[in-house]
């Protein structure tokens, strides 16, 4: 190779990568250097000169990728099982960065070869990225593909031990692939730390594809949350008239005791016995409730007080809902609830969404007509009564007894332009609230059976929608990737929370009624501040698209599930994973914790219902944490199967019986 030939080659690469100004001294300077001399300033060459500066002329060269990618595959693979996890995720950055590069640079034939030769690599974590790029056909997809531009200007922030980053070093070094390490410079940050690799379990350990993510995580979860309790709640007013009871009750006894010996004398220990039994129930339900109120202030959160204007209970309601909460069935790993399951049939797979009220006494089913549809349990009678061992059925297109109003089962509700995707009741079953792919919200009254409101600020088809823990506010989520925060008397959004990079699916509000939380298509939950609209927390660790939510009682847990039917319990306080719950086969379309937070039941697509010991879970986990630095995966308590109906809704009384809803599928 000659002078000419090597600057030639100099220019390109230096043109090629961008350095012009670069490009334009060394012209200059090859310039000045002919003027000077008739003869070349460099007559001889170094070999290993030569060799790479041919290296770099062969950059753009589709068969580099290619190669320097199965190389580095085969190498990854191949390391010691220690470091293996932590060299293997450098692997999917490098694959979608490398199919990119060749897109941009017109080699769409090789891009499309390179692309299905290693695309079974990443199909099982990243199926949903790969089918949007799959659509990348040329370099002007690139820039109007707002999935695939993002990633183009963004870097991967990968975390990873020392000596892994040696091994990596090391290798490329050895290897020379100029690609591979073109692509690495270019598009990856390297987060080294000191000691022993990562758990592969590890939440914090999740690859971003949208640069910073995990580091600006790391920032918002810093931010502190008042995941407390709301001061004066009927809970703590019931805990305080019980313990005044308590007191009063034990005085009582005290002064009876001499009444209580003449009475022995005549009816022997029966008398006796029963107020033994009497006494020890008070002061054990008087200790039950003085431990769930220091479980709050034990655990560091103190009564908090609303941000949003709640609205006042009535007197009636208030005392339905005490009378709810002197009868509640206490529920742990030992005691496990009963549970009405209602199945609709012949839907025909019209049925897209259900949602049971907090009684029970309502069921309202969604449909893709556009319809909406709400059952009267009690006007059913038994007949609904049943346990999933002998599913009741509901079925839209008959009609029901002589008992029904107008002759038919349910009543119907028209309004929507569009399939209903979401419904939920009001915490006192007087509304209903319904979102549909119209883009709309709608405000139904059920003692009406009219509409009220009708909602227009969002774009795009509305996901999910809640209620409030109180009523009056409404949480929505949508296909325009924002949640929006509502109230019933006013037809615009309060607050919009935008920061999602792909659709918000679901959406639920703490039981404070100050934060919201929002799972999305871009596989991470935010918490976020229902008076300033900002995030304060950010959930990585799922690989799919978030289905479900669920806040437990306390205001300290929240589960999420997925499409792959993962179940992840979060400390709010910490924003970590404590404790993931595998065990579904398919997606999870509901959850729900039990009333005093003990256990969480799980609703999937895979036809069961799933009961876990959140309480003991979150402690076991919480201990093999500290000891192993790693979460311990734990297996449901009882698992409930069901004939053949994937569970669509889930939904535990205030007197801790679980309601549970789907539409039987057809029989294989």
């Amino acid at each position: 190779m000659d002078q000419e030939e090597i600057d030639k080659v100099v220019l390109a690469y230096l043109d090629k990568r961008g350095f012009k100004q670069a490009g334009f001294a060394f012209q200059q300077e090859k310039q000045q250097n002919s003027k000077g001399s008739n003869t070349s300033s460099t007559a001889q060459i170094d070999p290993d000169i030569a060799k790479q500066i041919l290296a770099f002329s062969e950059v753009d060269s589709p068969a580099q990728y290619q190669e320097g990618y199965g190389k580095l595959r085969s190498w990854a693979y191949s390391s010691l099982d220690q470091y293996q996890h932590e060299l293997v995720r450098v692997l999917y950055p490098v694959f979608v960065h490398g199919f990119m590069d060749l897109v941009a640079k017109g080699h769409i034939q090789e891009a499309r070869s390179f692309f299905n030769s290693f695309r079974g690599d990443h199909d099982v974590i990243h199926s949903r990225d790969l089918q949007k790029l799959e659509g990348v056909l040329s370099p002007s997809h690139l820039e109007e593909m707002e999935f695939a531009h993002s990633l183009r200007q963004s870097k991967v922030n990968i975390k990873i031990c020392k000596y892994s980053y040696d091994l990596l070093m090391q290798y490329l070094h050895k290897s020379q692939s100029i690609t591979i390490i073109g692509v690495i410079n270019e598009h990856i940050n390297f987060n080294v730390s000191p000691g022993q690799p990562s758990s592969i379990a590890d939440d914090a350990e999740f690859v971003s594809l949208f640069g910073s993510g995990q580091d600006a995580a790391n920032l918002i979860n810093q931010k502190e949350i008042h995941w407390g309790l709301l001061e004066d709640s009927l809970e703590e007013k019931l805990e305080k008239t019980s313990n005044m009871d308590s007191e009063k009750g034990d005085g009582e006894l005290r002064e009876g005791d001499l009444e209580e010996n003449k009475k022995r004398s005549v009816d022997g220990n029966k008398q006796g016995n029963s107020l033994k039994k009497l006494k020890k129930d008070k002061v054990s339900n008087a200790t039950a409730k003085a431990s769930r109120a220091d479980n709050v202030t034990v655990s560091g959160a103190p009564r908090v007080k609303p941000e949003l204007p709640l609205p006042v209970i009535p007197i009636e309601v208030e005392h339905s809902i005490l009378e709810d909460l002197r009868n509640r069935v206490q529920l742990n790993s030992t005691a496990l609830p009963s549970i009405s399951f209602y199945t609709f049939i012949n839907t025909h797979n019209g049925l897209n969404c259900a949602s049971i009220s907090n009684d029970g006494s309502l069921l309202a089913g969604g449909f893709s007509d556009s319809s909406l549809k709400v059952w009267d349990m009690a006007k059913l009678g038994q007949q609904s009564q049943n346990s999933l061992q002998g599913e009741s059925e509901l079925t839209p297109n008959q009609n029901m007894s002589s008992s029904n109003v107008g002759g038919k089962s349910y009543t119907l509700f028209r309004g929507h332009a569009g399939p209903v995707h979401s419904a939920t009741f009001s915490p006192f079953g007087d509304f209903l609230l319904s979102s549909s792919s119209d883009s709309t919200i709608r405000l139904w009254s059920t003692k009406l059976n009219t509409n009220l409101v009708c909602y227009k600020g969002h774009n795009y088809p509305v996901w999910d929608v809640q209620f409030s823990p109180m009523g009056h506010y409404f949480a929505s989520a949508s296909h325009d990737r924002t949640a929006r925060i509502w109230s019933v008397d006013r037809i615009q959004p309060l607050r919009i929370m935008a920061g999602h990079l792909s659709d918000v699916d679901c959406v639920q509000w703490h039981a404070n009624c100050n934060y919201v939380a929002t799972g999305s298509s871009d596989k991470t939950v935010r918490l976020w501040d229902v008076q300033s609209g900002e995030c304060v927390r950010i959930f990585i660790g799922h690989r799919s698209m978030i289905l479900s939510l669920a806040m437990s009682p306390d205001g300290r847990y929240m589960a999420s599930g997925d499409e792959d039917g993962t179940i992840m319990m979060w400390d709010l306080a910490t924003g970590r994973c404590i404790s993931p719950l595998v065990g579904h086969s398919s997606c999870i379309w509901s959850l729900s914790f039990s009333c005093e937070g003990s256990l969480l039941a799980s609703g999937s697509a895979d036809c069961t219902v799933k009961i876990w010991d959140v309480a003991t879970s979150s402690k076991v986990s919480k201990a093999e944490e500290n000891k192993s630095g790693s979460v311990n995966r734990l297996r449901s308590l009882k698992t409930l199967p069901t004939k053949s109906t994937p569970v669509y809704a889930l939904k535990f009384s205030p007197r801790n019986l679980l309601f549970a809803a789907g539409a039987l599928s057809k029989q294989p």
